[in-house]
């Protein structure tokens, strides 16, 4: 089979590998965009577009943010509500630059993946390849052969972009699935879910599910994106089915049984694994790189990932005109991604690895909850965690911090 010839090639069209693409249109690069399904197709998540997705695509480009906030179904977040073992409940506002705007939003990944895609797709010196289902990644000393079950790609870098599964990662990286920074999550969309307060997300720290939580978002057209999600290691440790751990919440829990009561599911339940952020890992080597899911820049405490996979295409786009401008593709080189990358998000992954654990412990997620509901500090804390306001963060690591936690 003679190879398709391009000087990059991203494998996955999700956000991480999207934005990448985005980046480098119109600099001279030809890029092949290889996505396994065919859009608008489903992706298992959360929904929730944090204010941090939101800067994230201001950053992109002012008028890419504008077109989403025009053209992209969604309903607003205006903040989240946190609910502790012992049920009491602490709601944060979203930080907002623009007073006069949204935050937050959730919105379906079928309609934000394709809005990303459709971003990309005519792009200058991009070419979109759907419904290629990667086989085999291999790298020479002269470039990369990425095969498909249609085709085969040959460029001078290759871009793992594919999520949690990847095949860059599996074909050429030595990173594997540690049960202790991995979580896995089910979701199932419902309608007619009762007792939101307006426009806020919901995160429930129950004690059965600690280090993780159970998740109610509103939706647009009186849905619900339903789910939990829970550290691989204590799964495995406790022999947990998530499956009857759901049901039961639904069924039973009697915060959430009565807000059930009249609703109906959408669809079965669909699980999903999460690779966390909160160990550092090699998110390269000869001619690659890895993104997002695929490189494990999930956070710990949240569980959101888009943020961090737009961010780590920006940085991948970056990088990659810098390795074709001094022409350099190998593991050294490209360990300058790494660096800038946990450069800019390590603070913020460490933190939240620190309040995972922390918070797995019942009489202290019950402790922080109380105190955060009279403390602005620890407020702050929990916006700057979903605002990715790294300069808060750096404050929040330190002792004094602390300190003032146990004794205000």
């Amino acid at each position: 089979m003679k190879p398709e010839l391009y000087d990059v090639v991203i494998v996955g069209a999700g956000p991480a590998g999207c934005t990448c693409a985005y980046q480098l249109a119109n600099k001279g690069l030809k890029i092949a965009l290889i996505e396994k399904d065919e859009f608008p197709r489903d992706k298992i998540c959360g929904d929730a577009l944090s204010p941090d997705v939101i800067n994230q695509l201001r950053r992109m480009n002012p008028e890419l943010l504008e077109e989403f906030l025009e053209q992209v179904e969604k309903v607003p977040a205006h903040g989240i509500r946190f609910v502790a073992p012992n049920h009491k409940f602490l709601d944060i506002k979203f930080s907002d630059p623009d007073q006069n705007r949204t935050a937050g939003f959730i919105a379906t990944r079928v309609v934000f993946d394709a809005f990303m895609y459709n971003q990309v797709k005519d792009k200058a010196g991009i070419d979109t390849f759907q419904k290629h289902e990667v086989s085999d990644v291999s790298h020479t000393e002269d470039g990369v052969f990425v095969k498909t079950d249609k085709s085969l790609f040959r460029g001078k870098m290759v871009v793992g972009a594919d999520g949690a599964h990847s095949r860059v990662k599996k074909h050429l990286s030595q990173n594997k699935v540690e049960k202790n920074h991995h979580c896995a999550g089910l979701r199932q969309y419902y309608e007619n879910v009762s007792g939101f307060k307006e426009s806020h997300i919901e995160l429930h720290f129950y004690k059965d599910l600690l280090p993780g939580y159970f998740w109610v978002f509103p939706m647009a057209n009186n849905r619900a994106n339903v789910g939990l999600g829970m550290l691989s290691k204590e799964i495995v440790k406790h022999n947990i089915n998530l499956r009857e751990k759901l049901a039961d919440i639904i069924e039973h829990h009697p915060l959430i049984k009565e807000r059930f009561k009249d609703a109906k599911p959408m669809e079965t339940v669909k699980g999903f694994g999460l690779p966390l952020g909160s160990k550092k890992r090699s998110c390269s080597g000869d001619r690659y790189l890895l993104l997002g899911d695929a490189a494990s820049l999930i956070d710990p405490f949240s569980g959101e990932g888009i943020g961090n996979a737009i961010r780590s295409g920006r940085i991948a786009a970056d990088h990659i005109q810098s390795a074709f401008k001094e022409q350099r593709f190998d593991a050294k080189f490209n360990m300058r991604y790494d660096k800038e990358l946990y450069g800019k998000m390590w603070n913020e992954l460490r933190l939240s690895r620190i309040l995972q654990n922390t918070l797995k412990y019942p009489a202290i997620s019950n402790f922080f909850v109380n105190k955060a509901r009279k403390n602005q500090s620890i407020q702050l804390l929990m916006t700057s965690m979903l605002d990715n306001n790294i300069d808060i963060k750096k404050e929040l690591l330190k002792p004094s911090f602390f300190y003032k936690l146990i004794f205000q």
